[in-house]
């Protein structure tokens, strides 16, 4: 992140363009976020884990009799999560069981959006806003030993719905896989970087030009990995629809992806996550004629 700053500029951005348009995923480093708050988060994450989430998923497992299935689970996944927002209102402070040390270091968590920032253009920072700016959100997971992992899936695959996301992944224990070419290839762990993916409003914008990508986590049988996941995405009463200038710019192009109010998407997006997202655009461009276009977004 550091070359976006200097001569290296147009070098870093053309690797970061071939990263979105070939794989959807790249990692990085130097980027800026504290290595002290890092390590902390960590720290504090899995101490909170054991103290308060521990046993309520074990209690789950119990009484889901997960830990003696006999076929593939297609329903649930093998993980233990809590959720926050930040933009464009914080509710840090409604989240239970949160100590007042590790409340403070989840507000910071929302620090990784200036990075998010960073990698956009006017345009995008223009569209992704709304009239109350974009939301902003975390996931924080621990996926813990899974007995059967062939059979349960740490988190199943998918797409995001949203726009750009921040993952910031246990170093130690693996499990995250995106698939590429038709193989489900390991993202593997690198201490202190942060894994970037892009989401379905993306490559709305860019009318398929960079794809979100299916992405899924394997349980593993030995180690809690630890994931905090931040969603960068769009206000949600912004329009989301491929962007003029690549439209014109590729004369023979047709805008193939519709045009769309970011909350309807995610209306949908809840109860068809866990399927092909094609069917979502469908649905979308459906309701596209009732869509108030608002105002142009210009670079």
């Amino acid at each position: 992140m550091q070359k976006l700053n200097g001569e290296q500029r147009g070098a870093t951005m053309e690797l970061i363009n071939d990263a979105c348009e070939n794989w959807g995923f790249f990692e990085l480093v130097n980027h800026g976020i504290s290595i002290e708050l890092l390590d902390r988060v960590e720290r504090m994450t899995k101490e909170h884990y054991k103290k308060c989430m521990e046993q309520r998923f074990k209690e789950l497992v119990a009484s889901k009799a997960l830990e003696g299935v006999q076929a593939e689970v297609t329903t649930m996944d093998w993980e233990s999560t809590f959720f926050l927002r930040h933009l464009p209102q914080s509710n840090i402070s409604e989240v239970p069981d949160l100590d007042d040390e590790y409340r403070k270091v989840c507000s910071k968590t929302r620090e990784p959006s200036g990075g998010a920032e960073e990698l956009w253009t006017c345009y995008l920072k223009k569209a992704f806003n709304g009239t109350k700016g974009p939301n902003f959100g975390t996931k924080v997971s621990n996926y813990p030993p899974c007995p059967k992992p062939d059979l349960i899936k740490g988190l199943r695959a998918h797409t995001d719905a949203g726009g750009i996301i921040l993952l910031f992944q246990d170093d130690k224990v693996s499990g995250l896989q995106l698939l590429k070419d038709g193989k489900w290839i390991d993202v593997p762990p690198m201490r202190h970087s942060i894994v970037i993916n892009l989401g379905d409003q993306l490559e709305v914008i860019t009318n398929g030009k960079y794809k979100s990508v299916l992405h899924r986590v394997i349980a593993q049988t030995d180690g809690n990995r630890m994931s905090i996941a931040s969603f960068y995405n769009p206000g949600s009463d912004a329009v989301i629809y491929p962007a003029p200038a690549l439209v014109e710019k590729e004369a023979e192009s047709k805008e193939i992806y519709p045009k769309f109010v970011f909350d309807d998407y995610m209306k949908l997006y809840a109860g068809l996550k866990f399927q092909a997202k094609e069917p979502r655009f469908e649905a979308m461009k459906a309701m596209e004629a009732n869509v108030n276009p608002g105002p142009i977004a210009t670079a």
